[in-house]
C-alpha cells in the first residue's frame, strides 16, 4: 500500500510538471482570460482599450529602461526635491511633467502648481503635453500619448513620451536597445470581450535614436533665442532675393513661399546655372502629393550638386514647419555664399 501511495504522487507530481511545462509553452500564444483583465476594461460596446501585457512587466530590458528614466528625471529636479519612485503614480496627474518640461526647455508654464480634481489634472496635462508635442513633433516623433492614456496611468504611453523627451534634449544616459513590449488590444463586440497581441517597440538602436533627434543650430535658435530668429529670416530672404530676382521672383515670407516647391527648384537651377526643364516638375501644383514631388526633386538637384542630403522631409517643408525650411536654405545658403564670394575674389584678382 505504501508503495502504491509512493508511485501515485510521483505520477501526480510528474503530471503537474508537465502540465506547468505545457503552460509556460503555450502561455505566449493565449489572450489573457477574460475574468484576469483589470477592471478598467469595462467597455461600451464596439469601444476598444489597450494595456501592457502583464509578462512585459517583466521583461528586464523594459524594467532597466524605466529604473534609468527615473534616476533621469530625479536628477533633474534634484533642486525641486522632487523624488520619482513609480512612473506610473508619479507622472499620471501632470505635476511631475510639467516641471521636467519646465527645466528641460526653460518655457514657463502658466498653470496651478497643484490640483486634486480629475478635471484639473486633465486640464493641466492637456496643456503640458501641448507643449511637448509642439517640440517634438517637428522631429517626426510619432505622438503615442494622450491625455487620457497618460492620465489612466498607461505605463507605456508614459515611457514612450519619457524616452522622447530624453533623446531630444540629450539626456546623460544610454538607453537599453530594442525594448518592446506586448500590447493587449480588448474590443468589445455584441457585448463579448475580444483580445489580441501587437509588439510595441519603444527604443531601437542608440544610433538610430541619435540620427533622428541630432539637434542643430535651428534647435538652439528655437529653443533659446526666438528673439534672434528675424535676423536669420532676413538674412536668408537677402540671399534668396538675389537669385530669384534674376526671373522677376521676390520671397517676403520663407515658410508658405517655399512650401509647394517651386521657388526651390528654380533656385538650385540659378545657384548651378543651368535651365531645369518644365516637364520634370510642377510650376503650377494642385494638391499635396504635387507639392511633395516638387520639394523631393529640389532635394535631388541638391545632392546632384554635391551637398549633403538635407535633414528636413519634403511634407514638412510643405507641410509649413518653420525649422525644416530655415535647415533647407541655410544648407544653400552657406554653400553658395561661400561659392559666390570665392567667385568675386577672382573675379577682382583676374583669377576667373
Amino acid at each position: 500500500m505504501a508503495g502504491l501511495l509512493c508511485r501515485t504522487k510521483r505520477k501526480k507530481q510528474v503530471d503537474e510538471h508537465l502540465e506547468e511545462g505545457k503552460q509556460a509553452i503555450n502561455a505566449p500564444l493565449l489572450a489573457p482570460r477574460v475574468d484576469a483583465l483589470p477592471d478598467n476594461t469595462l467597455l461600451d460596446d464596439n469601444t476598444e482599450r489597450s494595456m501592457l501585457d502583464p509578462s512585459s512587466r517583466e521583461n528586464p530590458k523594459f524594467k532597466e529602461l524605466q529604473r534609468l528614466l527615473i534616476d533621469w528625471i530625479n536628477n533633474e529636479l534634484v533642486e525641486e526635491r522632487i523624488i520619482v519612485k513609480d512612473l506610473e503614480e508619479d507622472l499620471y496627474d501632470g505635476q511631475v511633467l510639467q516641471k521636467l518640461f519646465e527645466k528641460l526647455s526653460r518655457w514657463m508654464l502658466n498653470m496651478a502648481e497643484v490640483t486634486q480634481s480629475e478635471i484639473g489634472q486633465k486640464q493641466k496635462l492637456k496643456m503640458v503635453l501641448g507643449a511637448v508635442n509642439q517640440l517634438l513633433r517637428p522631429h517626426g516623433w510619432d505622438i503615442d500619448w494622450s491625455v487620457d492614456s497618460v492620465h489612466s496611468k498607461n505605463l507605456v504611453a508614459i515611457v514612450s513620451l519619457l524616452v522622447a523627451l530624453a533623446m531630444h534634449f540629450q539626456a546623460p544616459i544610454r538607453l537599453p536597445e530594442h525594448v518592446s513590449v506586448q500590447i493587449v488590444l480588448v474590443k468589445k463586440r455584441d457585448g463579448i470581450l475580444q483580445t489580441s497581441h501587437v509588439t510595441k517597440e519603444i527604443t531601437t538602436t542608440n544610433e538610430m535614436m541619435l540620427r533622428k533627434f541630432e539637434r542643430d543650430a535651428f534647435d538652439t535658435l528655437l529653443d533659446h533665442a526666438p528673439d534672434k530668429l528675424n535676423v536669420v529670416k532676413m538674412s536668408l530672404i537677402t540671399f534668396v532675393n538675389k537669385h530669384l530676382n534674376k526671373l522677376n521672383l521676390e520671397v517676403t515670407e520663407l515658410e508658405s513661399q517655399f512650401a509647394d516647391g517651386v521657388y526651390l527648384v528654380l533656385l538650385m537651377g540659378l545657384l548651378e546655372g543651368y535651365f531645369v526643364p518644365l516637364y520634370n516638375f510642377y510650376l503650377t501644383p494642385e494638391n499635396f502629393e504635387q507639392k511633395v514631388h516638387n520639394v523631393a526633386f529640389a532635394f535631388e538637384l541638391m545632392q546632384d550638386a554635391g551637398l549633403k542630403k538635407p535633414k528636413s522631409r519634403p511634407e514638412d517643408v510643405v507641410n509649413i514647419i518653420l525649422k525644416s525650411t530655415l535647415r533647407v536654405l541655410y544648407n544653400l545658403f552657406t554653400n553658395y555664399r561661400h561659392t559666390e564670394l570665392l567667385k568675386a575674389i577672382g573675379d577682382d584678382s583676374g583669377l576667373y
